[in-house]
């Protein structure tokens, strides 16, 4: 009986530390993947800090735009990021590093209801290439070394449909600094295909409902009558909203709902943030992602 004592104890005082913790944060850091225009992003995510602070009664909310996926991973790791919304091939490299730095706590979900997007293969409408298998012989561009659609999955997955490593079957593959740049590299002719990020569902002429083709059409950067699209890979999982664990399991419930609730208090900056068209976000747990993990331990490492 002491020792039910003891123990309940123990976790009231857990549960009240965790509790007073976050009421302790001063400043909450929020990383922003890297690979796209700096000044969209800060933009487009000034509403989030602008309510995370009235919300949460935080003094400063800082936005953080990395240089490329590399940063928010290892600011992530090193405790120098709160939050941030990863692609799945970025959290299995912090798991892969460190299973317990991050909690994953939401995931969005696309319009049709899934939880899941595509890597999409895009080509000038002009170069003739007209499927993957076409495009023998010619540049392949890729996104990020963390970006699962920009390059985990079609590294992986491409080979599948060529018979043959991308290494061997193109001409040559480069990284082009991020999706937006992917993008623009293929339209500029700087490479014949471009690996990105897409719903997949939708019109094509939007460039789907969501992904880099669709914000970059919104914005008027490309016109999607220049392009087809010549690959698709299979359902990946979309990626994560993960919380610094260290903030403890209240301050992840805290903001999971402050999340959940954001796309029916402010729909226009739901968008903004998520640069598409979204439904919303739903729970997700660690083992979401462990097909990814497994990938991208084989293929790539940590």
């Amino acid at each position: 009986m002491f020792r039910k004592m003891v123990f309940g104890a123990v976790s009231l005082l857990a549960i009240a530390a965790s509790a007073a913790h976050a009421q302790d944060i001063k400043e909450f850091r929020i990383g922003i993947l890297g690979g796209e225009n700096e000044a969209d992003r800060l933009r487009n995510f000034q509403c989030l800090a602008d309510h995370l602070k009235s919300e949460f009664g935080f003094e400063k909310v800082s936005l953080f735009p990395a240089a490329d996926y590399d940063g928010v991973i290892q600011g992530l790791l090193g405790g120098t990021l709160d939050f941030a919304e990863l692609g799945a091939s970025g959290y299995a490299s912090v798991y892969l590093k460190d299973p317990n730095a991050v909690t994953p706590i939401l995931t969005t979900q696309q319009t049709d209801g899934a939880t899941g997007y595509y890597s999409i293969g895009l080509a000038l409408k002009s170069s003739g290439i007209t499927d993957i298998k076409s495009a023998k012989g010619k540049k392949l561009g890729y996104a990020d070394p963390d970006s699962t659609s920009g390059y985990l999955i079609p590294l992986t997955q491409i080979p599948k449909d060529t018979g043959a490593s991308n290494e061997t079957f193109f001409a040559s593959t480069q990284f082009n600094g991020g999706h937006e740049n992917n993008l623009l590299a293929v339209r500029d002719g700087k490479v014949d295909v471009a690996v990105d990020d897409s719903s997949g569902i939708g019109d094509f002429k939007n460039g789907y409902t969501s992904g880099t083709l669709h914000k970059e059409v919104a914005k008027g950067a490309v016109d999607p009558n220049d392009f087809v699209e010549v690959w698709r890979s299979g359902s990946i999982p979309n990626g994560p909203l993960v919380v610094r664990t260290a903030l403890g399991g209240d301050m992840s419930a805290k903001l999971a709902n402050f999340f959940t609730s954001l796309p029916a208090k402010d729909k226009p900056c739901f968008e903004a943030i998520e640069g598409g068209d979204f439904t919303g976000y739903v729970p997700v747990k660690p083992d979401f992602y462990s097909v990814i993990v497994e990938a991208r331990k084989a293929a790539i490492g940590g």
